[in-house]
């Protein structure tokens, strides 16, 4: 491809959305050029701390419970109080938890104030993919979705390599900085980002408000996001059943380092590319695919007895996640009313933050008990049946338009401007 078609093609990508979403994203990255407490959180535990790595365990559960826990919150806050207000209340008390995190040092403390990061952090989810959803145009949102996917990829990568080198000057300089930089984010929101969420509901029943219960009868929604936790519970493989697997293996940290490094190289290089190529196409079939992908990606780990090896299986499940993040928010998005895009935004971030739970102790108990070829066989049968899940659940017709498959943008625009 030449230079000027690199250049049109970046164009086409970054053009048409509107300045809110910029603005928007620019926080995101920030905010993931940040995040250095998750990345030598255990690092700091037990070697800055002296504790235990069982203790080091039961902080990172307790961090990833705080984010079950607000997944909802953040949710409910986004449709009764607004997009903007939670997402200031949330980065506001993240910059101040993980501030305090860098000077407690009783254990108890510690793991208390770990929890308070976890649900502060992941309070602001439901409410950035909501006001996603109601700035941008429909025919839009699947490359504003992936686009913000790209800049979670981005920054972490670049934050990933820096925290080695803050972590060797100072544990507590990596969580002041993080502090500092959430807080920028809150800038940004209150400076230059409107309030969005819509001012009537769309339930498509006047009268009737939407709660917590709404989005847990709604039994399609509620199909996606039990398929969307068995996808999360393979990804999170790469994170908790990969390096364990490798170490038991006889490979290095570093050898991980340079298989799961791959991961974000391809994310980062390809991610816009894969998003015009899915854009106009049909979701049910993307979801499927990237679901195979998935699947089968992570169980190719079994026959790999080399580092490159195991670099090649991260390519095929990394092409699977590529395709499934922008669409699976957007078919989220499309199957949510804009009035209650908080609550289904909460409840769908919920799914990624159980699964976040489940798979450690599901690859643990996997390895321990069968052996490290079972963990990939399962996750090959557990993406075949979301995979199974998908063409099922979107062959059957969305309720606004009979007889259809669900694209991947929605079809008509919507009645509720943002």
């Amino acid at each position: 491809m030449s230079l000027a078609a690199v250049r049109r093609a970046t164009r086409e990508t970054v053009s048409g959305l509107p300045r809110e979403f910029w603005w928007l994203w620019t926080s995101t990255l920030v905010n993931r050029l940040g995040a250095f407490v998750a990345t030598f959180m255990a690092l700091y535990l037990t070697l800055e701390r002296g504790q235990s790595a069982t203790y080091a365990g039961l902080v990172a559960s307790l961090h990833g419970l705080g984010g079950v826990v607000s997944s909802l919150g953040g949710g409910v806050m986004a449709d009764r109080l607004g997009r903007r207000p939670t997402l200031l209340i949330a980065q506001s008390a993240t910059a101040v938890s993980v501030a305090v995190l860098a000077f407690v040092q009783h254990p108890v403390a510690i793991a208390a104030v770990a929890f308070a990061v976890g649900a502060a952090s992941n309070a602001s989810r439901p409410a950035v993919q909501a006001m996603m959803a109601d700035i941008v145009r429909p025919e839009d949102r699947v490359r504003a979705f992936s686009l913000n996917y790209w800049a979670i990829n981005l920054g972490f990568a670049v934050s990933s390599m820096a925290a080695g080198f803050i972590a060797e000057v100072s544990y507590r300089a990596g969580f002041l900085l993080e502090a500092g930089m959430t807080a920028v984010c809150a800038v940004v929101v209150f400076m230059k980002i409107p309030e969005s969420r819509p001012e009537k509901a769309d339930t498509g029943r006047p009268g009737e408000e939407i709660g917590l219960g709404t989005v847990l009868r709604d039994r399609r929604f509620m199909g996606v996001v039990g398929l969307c936790f068995l996808v999360a519970l393979v990804f999170q493989q790469g994170a908790v059943g990969l390096p364990v697997a490798m170490g038991a293996a006889g490979f290095s940290p570093a050898d991980y380092g340079l298989a799961i490094g791959v991961n974000g190289v391809l994310i980062v290089a390809l991610q816009i590319p894969v998003t015009r190529f899915i854009e106009r196409r049909d979701a049910g079939r993307i979801l499927v695919v990237s679901s195979l992908l998935a699947g089968y990606g992570f169980g190719l780990t079994a026959f790999a007895g080399s580092v490159g090896v195991f670099a090649l299986t991260v390519c095929v499940w990394t092409l699977g996640e590529m395709l499934n993040a922008p669409t699976q928010t957007g078919l989220v998005v499309r199957l949510s009313p804009a009035h209650g895009r908080g609550r289904y935004q909460g409840v769908y971030t919920l799914s990624w933050s159980v699964a976040a739970l489940v798979a450690p102790l599901m690859s643990g108990l996997v390895i321990d008990r069968l052996g490290a070829a079972w963990l990939w066989a399962l996750c090959a049968a557990v993406g075949t049946v979301a995979a199974v899940g998908y063409g099922a659940l979107t062959r059957r017709p969305p309720a606004d338009a009979p007889g259809a498959t669900i694209p991947v943008v929605a079809s008509k625009p919507e009645t509720s401007a943002a």
